[in-house]
């Protein structure tokens, strides 16, 4: 049985815990844990994005009075130093990992080569993605969707910092949010729903790439996802 190829995206943020800056090693032994218990069911190769608010923020960078393009640049170093971070504690826990950047630092990373990371999946390595797309004006979310067009993956796991699904409104502030077990990629950009960004979501729709979002704090989350348990919201191009 050939494995479906999947995207697993996860915010720079929750690799910081309740700190909201840096990395915390606790936390990141803990996704790695969870990565691990998804990756042992053998059912999928899998491709992993992390985002790199924990070290550097746009609004940071207004206050500094930093350009947009050197801000964003900075960003994506941080999402480098981040993918560093988890490669280290997957390998710690016996799971052959490469990370692969779009800005080119060869001392510490490969530089992403689309063969090479489908060479890199055909051997059962978890491939992590840093660096952004490698160029300004492009969120972490654009990558996901970029890279999961490019290698051919099926579905994008957006795993949440503490928000378990997408929402009418902010649950945070309206008791009565109502949760989405299901939408349609038309739905998600007609009704501007913050999943991702417009460009992210516009790609996965023209692609046919389904995303799953879900709440990553839960023990358990990741590996439930791709067994398709119903703990989030599915968002794909089946109408009702």
């Amino acid at each position: 049985m050939s494995k479906k190829r999947v995207m697993i995206k996860i915010s720079g943020e929750a690799l910081a815990g309740n700190d909201g800056l840096g990395i915390s090693p606790k936390v990141v032994k803990e996704i790695a844990q969870e990565i691990k218990a998804a990756y042992d069911l053998g059912l999928c190769e899998i491709g992993v994005i992390v985002g790199g608010g924990n070290i550097f923020r746009g609004k940071l960078a207004s206050e500094m009075g930093i350009e947009r393009s050197s801000a964003d640049y900075m960003g994506m170093i941080g999402t480098i130093l981040n993918a560093l971070a988890l490669q280290n504690s997957l390998e710690a826990v016996g799971v052959q990992t490469r990370v692969m950047t779009s800005l080119n630092i060869p001392e510490v990373a490969e530089p992403y080569i689309r063969r090479k990371a489908l060479s890199h999946f055909e051997k059962d390595r978890i491939v992590i993605f840093g660096g952004g797309t490698g160029n300004p004006y492009f969120s972490t979310d654009t990558t996901a969707a970029l890279r999961a067009a490019e290698l051919g993956a099926t579905v994008i796991y957006m795993a949440k910092n503490g928000t378990d699904g997408v929402y009418d409104s902010d649950p945070r502030t309206n008791k009565d949010a109502k949760r989405y077990l299901k939408l349609t990629h038309k739905e998600l950009l007609q009704n501007q729903l913050e999943v991702m960004d417009s460009t992210a979501a516009a790609m996965c729709r023209d692609n046919d790439i389904d995303i799953v979002v879900f709440d990553m704090n839960k023990p358990g989350n990741i590996k439930k996802a791709i067994l398709g348990e119903p703990i989030g919201t599915v968002i794909n191009n089946e109408e009702e």
